[in-house]
């Protein structure tokens, strides 16, 4: 176990104990929600190679910037609305489900852009069997800023973590986008 790392109220991560070899807990927090309420437990492998090329991908510098002049909450349902009406352009905003996090991440909508000099995490559970337990999140957007040095050190530690003490993957592993093969 690696213990918490980052601020809940912002985006953290807690590495857990191993389910034998593939398997491993990773809770994430973002905005103060637990985000892995529903299923916590991470293919090592490929949660790895995930979070490694999310935090390469934000250190470099692409993040696009807030797409429209409006609160983040606003700008969040904009997008999805977007997104769902089939407009792609938007989905290069996409975070968890861009950068191919998993199952343990599929129970939210989430989106990520620069603002100034930091970045707006916004997040939202969707999943009914949630929504049911959970009725006082039925459509809010919660929404968490950090900046973009926190996150990157967040999620490189985290690969870190994961990968048995190895460090991250050589950077050939690292420079692929989010289209590329996992």
């Amino acid at each position: 176990m690696t213990g918490l790392l980052g601020d809940k109220r912002r985006f953290a991560v807690d590495v857990g104990d191993r389910d034998g070899l593939a398997l491993r807990r990773v809770d994430l927090w973002a905005a103060g929600q637990w985000l892995t309420c529903d299923d916590n437990m991470a293919y090592v492998d490929q949660f790895r190679h995930a979070v490694a090329r999310t935090a390469t991908w934000v250190r470099s510098g692409p993040v696009p910037v807030r797409p429209f002049d409006m609160s983040p909450a606003a700008v969040h349902r904009r997008l999805l609305a977007e997104i769902m009406d089939g407009e792609q352009e938007y989905e290069r905003f996409g975070f968890f489900g861009r950068w191919g996090w998993g199952p343990t991440t599929d129970n939210v909508t989430s989106f990520l852009w620069r603002e100034e000099d930091g970045l707006v995490i916004t997040l939202e559970f969707w999943r009914e069997a949630h929504l049911l337990k959970h009725p006082e999140q039925a459509g809010t957007v919660f929404v968490a800023e950090l900046q973009a040095v926190e996150l990157t050190g967040i999620l490189e530690e985290t690969a870190t973590a994961l990968g048995h003490g190895q460090g991250l993957p050589v950077a050939g592993e690292l420079s692929a986008g989010p289209d590329a093969d996992a």
